[in-house]
């Protein structure tokens, strides 16, 4: 608020200490889409699509001068930088991308997107399972149980026969389900 040409602070400003100043920002893995002249349109890996990261790094590329427009979609991690094309521009942008910590690397470790949208969505059912059986059930126990009920009915139906899917193989694949999708956080790193 300004009075007769002064300047009055409503607040203090807040003191950066020098110890995050000197602290690197955290890597953040992306991949080049596409880069025409003039524009550059990168992926974010999933790991960091969240809206207060894409934004800081709007924030921050919309005040280079070479660039004239940043287009963010969180959803499927996407950064749109429009560029003015001179010579030297798109080094300015990708110095500027640097700064901010982005790396360029193959953004699909690990899971792919296809895998992390099953993933998502079998995450979305489980919920609904749980909720609509008000936690007594979930995927984790119906799914075995699935399995070695087809695998009891195809024991009473062919007996001990041994057909195209044998009624051992799907009490296996219960068993196996069952111990795979209730092992602890603990046991699966050091099975790993």
């Amino acid at each position: 608020m300004l009075k007769n040409g002064y300047s009055t602070y409503n607040k203090m400003p807040k003191i950066i200490d020098k110890a995050s100043l000197k602290t690197p920002p955290q890597s953040i893995s992306t991949k080049v889409v596409s880069s025409t002249p003039g524009r550059l349109r990168l992926r974010v890996a999933h790991s960091h699509r969240q809206p207060e990261k894409m934004q800081r790094i709007a924030s921050a590329l919309s005040a280079n001068s070479h660039i004239n427009r940043v287009t963010t979609n969180v959803h499927h991690g996407s950064i749109v930088i429009n560029h003015d094309g001179n010579d030297g521009s798109l080094e300015n942008v990708l110095a500027t991308l640097k700064d901010l910590g982005i790396v360029f690397a193959d953004v699909t470790e690990g899971n792919t997107e296809a895998a992390a949208g099953v993933s998502s969505a079998l995450v979305d059912l489980n919920q609904r399972v749980k909720q609509s059986t008000h936690g007594a059930f979930d995927l984790r126990i119906l799914f075995p149980l699935g399995l070695a009920s087809l695998s009891v009915r195809q024991l009473l139906n062919k007996g001990l026969e041994l057909e195209v899917i044998p009624w051992y193989v799907l009490a296996w694949y219960a068993f196996d389900s069952f111990i795979k999708l209730h092992r602890t956080s603990q046991e699966q790193s050091t099975n790993e």
